[in-house]
C-alpha cells in the first residue's frame, strides 16, 4: 500500500520534468555580453565549474580572447551568436576582444 502512495506523486515529478533527486550536481551558468567595442559587465566574478556564455550583442565583429589566466582559450571572429566555456581552474582572467584596442574585461573565478 505504501509503494501506490509513492507512486502517484513520483510520477508526476517525472510527468512535470522534475528529479526526485537534489540538484547538488547543477551547473552553474554565468552570461557576458560583447557590445560594440566594450565587454557588459566589464568584470564578473564566478564560481569554478561555471559555464560562462559570451553573446554577441552589438553589429561589429568580435572574439574572445584570454590573454592572462590560469588556462588560455579563445573563440572565432563572429558578428552574432555566442560561446561557451567552463571555467574549471581558480584566478583571474584578463579577456579581451583582439579586433578592438582597449575593449578588455576580467573574469575572476573563485
Amino acid at each position: 500500500m505504501r509503494l501506490r502512495a509513492l507512486a502517484l506523486p513520483l510520477s508526476l515529478a517525472a510527468a512535470l520534468g522534475l528529479s526526485a533527486m537534489p540538484a547538488t550536481g547543477a551547473t552553474r551558468t554565468a552570461t557576458v555580453k560583447l557590445k560594440d567595442d566594450f565587454f557588459s559587465p566589464k568584470s564578473k566574478t564566478v564560481s569554478r565549474n561555471t559555464v560562462v556564455t559570451f553573446r554577441w550583442a552589438g553589429r561589429a565583429p568580435h572574439n574572445v580572447v584570454v590573454t592572462r589566466g590560469p588556462v588560455k582559450f579563445k573563440s572565432k571572429t563572429q558578428t552574432r551568436g555566442s560561446y561557451r566555456k567552463k571555467l574549471t581552474r581558480k584566478g583571474t582572467y584578463t579577456i579581451v576582444c583582439t579586433i578592438h584596442p582597449g575593449m578588455e574585461m576580467k573574469l575572476k573565478v573563485r
